[in-house]
């Protein structure tokens, strides 16, 4: 099974679930109580909303890199045999 990407102001969630919003409301009120205790099940780092749904998502962290610089003075390794 593959996840999707949502991305969010310039981040990019992993959705573990989506669920509509009507299953978080208790007596006519949203009870977000009951979407942290979700959250927390599922594991998630986060929650987002849309207009009909709460994405329970994993934050994908951006990865930090060193630049490569190739050096024309070094000698390329040797294949091996």
């Amino acid at each position: 099974m593959f996840s999707k990407l949502y991305y969010n102001n310039d981040k990019a969630y992993l959705i573990n679930r989506s669920m509509p919003i009507h299953n978080f409301e208790r007596e006519g009120k949203l009870n977000m109580d009951i979407v942290k205790e979700c959250r927390d099940w599922l594991e998630c780092d986060h929650v987002l909303k849309t207009k009909t749904h709460f994405l329970f998502v994993e934050t994908v962290e951006d990865v930090e890199f060193d630049e490569v610089i190739e050096n024309e003075d070094k000698k390329p390794l040797k294949e091996a045999k």
